[in-house]
């Protein structure tokens, strides 16, 4: 094994836990706040866990994922809705139970 595959393992060891608001474009829409578990990628759903870590918001799978330059705010689009995601924080963890 080289120095690149031992850098990707040492990568496994941290989880990025990101705290963001996601809000629904439209009427009446509100905000969910909560930690990021999975990112938006066109396919894929978004889930946003709660801060009680019992409950989760999960989105229609995305259609598109557009960033504003310089910023970390997103615009999701999924089968049937419109969102904005704004990150508020970004802190590493180290993964347990890993080895």
């Amino acid at each position: 094994m080289g120095p690149r595959a031992s850098r990707r393992e040492a990568r496994r060891c941290y989880i990025d836990l990101v705290d963001v608001v996601l809000r629904k474009l439209g009427k009446g829409a509100r905000a969910v706040a909560g930690r990021l578990v999975r990112a938006p990628r066109k396919g894929s759903v978004v889930v946003i866990e709660f801060p009680d870590g019992m409950h989760e918001y999960v989105t229609t799978p995305v259609k598109r994922v557009l960033r504003l330059a310089g910023r970390e705010v997103f615009y999701i689009e999924t089968i049937n809705s419109r969102y904005r995601l704004e990150v508020r924080s970004r802190e590493t963890a180290a993964a347990e139970g890993t080895g």
